[in-house]
């Protein structure tokens, strides 16, 4: 994670009426200068004020097809501001409010460590027919990586097609970072789990002997969301026993064991339209982010839609982004001195764009 050091005043003095307030006018008087993106799992003031929300393949394809705005200030994590400055189509800033905005999941998966651990691997297999994946939550050094040996990035609304893309072209494929996701696609396109082996960096090898990957066929880096692994099986009994009309709806970053109890599995934008267009009355329990969860229930007042979890935190990262921070970075790029400046440099800007729009093109 990066270091964001305290911000000046006014800011931390504001109370939060006068910060929406200077940020409607700092909106006003940037126009079409400036764009707002926000994910998902912002909070829900942050949502509010922003000019676009979406999940990580929503904003990325925004990213993309944006030339208009000279700044976009995007409100998620580092990784995704990175995505969106590796494939604007212009010259915009992308700015961050926060740069300890940052990723557990992302962090999980080191660029170098992946190297040594792809030597090892076609070391022990003997051959190197192996396609990596790499999850969007993940360093632009990652996808660099990924892409320098022809493989992609698959996010969770896409990841069937990428996967499917890899099993029937490749001898093995190697899932980075989030071991959840990996297992749960794999599984559901048919993969036994005989055939995957988790590789943990922590360990010679992964962890494996070469006779532990004779038959595999996906290979899973040991990295999960701390979010999503707070979900669990006796959450869902225990749901079921008190009111048996609920359906489980989960994120595939959930554990193996949640995602096959759950009656149905996708990404935020999936759960997002999947309790959007059912039946009044229905009854949902959500295996996602606390503050997706809450503006479901706000959205679907004729639903009742609860956190499989009751006792869900928010994610902590995606939270350092508040009003305060946001209206600072509005302030500076009125100024004329954006701060937080979220630039990916050569090479694995130029790498990490072809694994990016690799995806969006099997998308």
């Amino acid at each position: 994670m990066l270091y964001q050091g305290p911000l000046p005043a006014p800011y931390p003095t504001l109370t939060d009426d006068e910060l929406v307030e200077r940020i409607q006018k700092l909106k006003q008087e940037l126009g079409s200068q400036c764009v707002i993106l926000a994910h998902h799992y912002q909070r829900p003031e942050i949502v509010a004020l922003s000019d676009y929300r979406g999940d990580s393949l929503q904003l990325a394809r925004f990213a993309a097809q944006n030339s208009q705005s000279q700044y976009v200030v995007f409100c998620g994590v580092h990784f995704m501001a990175e995505t969106a400055d590796i494939l604007k189509t212009g010259q915009q800033v992308v700015v961050l409010p926060d740069l300890g905005a940052g990723c557990d999941l992302a962090d999980a998966a080191d660029a170098d460590d992946v190297a040594m651990a792809w030597d090892d691997a076609v070391g022990m297999l003997g051959h190197d027919d192996i396609m990596p994946i790499t999850y969007v939550n993940s360093t632009a050094a990652l996808k660099s990586f990924v892409a320098s040996h022809h493989g992609v990035v698959c996010t969770s609304s896409n990841a069937d097609k990428i996967v499917n893309y890899a099993l029937k072209n490749h001898k093995v494929l190697f899932f980075y970072p989030d071991e959840h996701l990996g297992r749960n696609t794999s599984k559901k396109l048919g993969v036994p789990l005989s055939q995957m082996r988790l590789w943990d960096p922590k360990k010679p090898q992964g962890g494996l002997l070469p006779s532990d990957l004779e038959n595999v066929r996906v290979l899973l880096w040991k990295g999960c969301c701390p979010v999503h692994q707070m979900f669990t099986v006796k959450q869902i009994d225990h749901i079921r026993t008190k009111d048996p009309e609920f359906k489980i709806i989960s994120h595939p970053e959930c554990s193996m064991e949640v995602v096959d109890k759950s009656d149905m599995s996708g990404s935020t934008d999936f759960i997002v339209r999947t309790i959007a267009q059912s039946s009044p009355g229905s009854k949902w329990a959500v295996g996602t982010e606390l503050n997706l969860v809450n503006r479901i229930a706000k959205e679907n007042s004729d639903k009742t839609v609860v956190s499989l979890n009751p006792f869900m935190c928010l994610c902590g990262t995606m939270n350092r982004i508040d009003l305060k921070h946001l209206c600072w970075a509005l302030d500076q790029i009125k100024l004329g001195t954006p701060q937080n400046v979220i630039s990916v440099g050569d090479p694995d800007r130029s790498l990490a764009k072809k694994a990016l729009s690799r995806m969006l093109e099997m998308s």
